[in-house]
C-alpha cells in the first residue's frame, strides 16, 4: 500500500494533468514574488498548487483529503468506501457518535 504522501503527490499530478492552464501558470511564476515571500521558486510553486488543489476540493464540496482519495481511487465505489472509512475514523477520534458526525459534516452513509 502506498503512503498518504505518495497518494497526495499522485493526486496533485493528476490534478495538474486535468488543469493544463494551471500547470502553465505555475510554470511561469515570477521568481521575484517567491523571493519576496522568502521562499524558493519551488516552494512558492508548491504553495500555489496546494492552494489551487484546496480551492478545487472546496468547489466540489470536499475536504482536500477527500479530493486526494477521489483522484487516486481505482473506481467511484472505491472512493466512496475509502471516504466513508476515513470519516468514521475521524468521528471516533473526535469522540462523536456517527450520527452526530454525519449531521455536523453532512456526511451521507
Amino acid at each position: 500500500m502506498s503512503q498518504p504522501g505518495d497518494n497526495h503527490q499522485l493526486a496533485l499530478d493528476r490534478f495538474l494533468s486535468d488543469h493544463p492552464a494551471l500547470a502553465t501558470e505555475l510554470d511561469t511564476l515570477n521568481p521575484l514574488a517567491a523571493r519576496a515571500k522568502g521562499e524558493t521558486l519551488a516552494e512558492y510553486r508548491a504553495e500555489r498548487l496546494n492552494e489551487a488543489f484546496e480551492a478545487e476540493a472546496e468547489r466540489q464540496g470536499l475536504f482536500a483529503w477527500e479530493l486526494t482519495l477521489k483522484l487516486t481511487a481505482e473506481s467511484p465505489e472505491t472512493f466512496a468506501a475509502q471516504r466513508l472509512e476515513v470519516h468514521k475514523e475521524v468521528a471516533q477520534m473526535a469522540g462523536l457518535s456517527w450520527a452526530e458526525y454525519c449531521e455536523l459534516y453532512e456526511v451521507a452513509e
